[in-house]
């Protein structure tokens, strides 16, 4: 648990002085405990992990302002679970399910019972995230998702992969990107 945490910390350090978070942006975070543990993803949860990583991007949000989502595992069709404030800010709509470990994930479940008044939403468009153990959170990413390569690539015996989102550049050969 110790290498864990000190793996959270060189993530969410990372995150926080990459200059890609803004206060009110969207962050979807993906997680499978069961890679974390190294474990097949959906086999072996376990709240500990959720309680540590959950922790862990809440003082990120404490820090930059971001506004945290947390993806569901296939069971609940990768719904998120966000704060009711963060429904009504975005317009989102809300379905009815309370994640469980068993369906919706540990990660999940966690951030349900924990969160200040959470719900349960089909679709974001988030504008940055975390993908620990290769979850597939890019169908909740806003277009045009970048790649951030961490330092930090493992979580336990997790892959991570993070992302954030830029705008489309359109007009072609003589469209003008930068403000002048």
């Amino acid at each position: 648990m110790e290498q864990l945490e000190q793996q959270l910390h060189a993530i969410t350090t990372e995150w926080k002085d990459s200059g890609y978070l803004q206060a009110g942006k969207l962050f979807v975070v993906g997680c499978s405990t069961s890679e974390v543990i190294g474990e097949k993803i959906g086999t072996s949860g376990s709240e500990q992990v959720a309680e540590q990583i959950y922790q862990a991007f809440k003082k990120l949000q404490d820090q930059t302002g971001i506004l945290l989502a947390f993806q569901c595992c296939e069971h609940l069709n990768r719904a998120l679970v966000i704060e009711r404030s963060t429904k009504d800010t975005f317009n989102y709509d809300e379905v009815t399910a309370v994640p469980v470990p068993t369906a919706g994930g540990s990660m999940a479940a966690h951030a349900f019972k924990h969160m200040e008044d959470p719900v349960v939403v089909e679709h974001i468009k988030a504008d940055a995230g975390i993908d620990i153990g290769e979850t597939m959170i890019g169908m909740h990413v806003r277009h045009v998702a970048v790649p951030l390569r961490l330092k930090q690539r493992q979580l336990g015996s997790a892959r991570v992969n993070a992302a954030f989102s830029r705008p489309k550049l359109i007009g072609g050969q003589r469209a003008v990107y930068c403000k002048q």
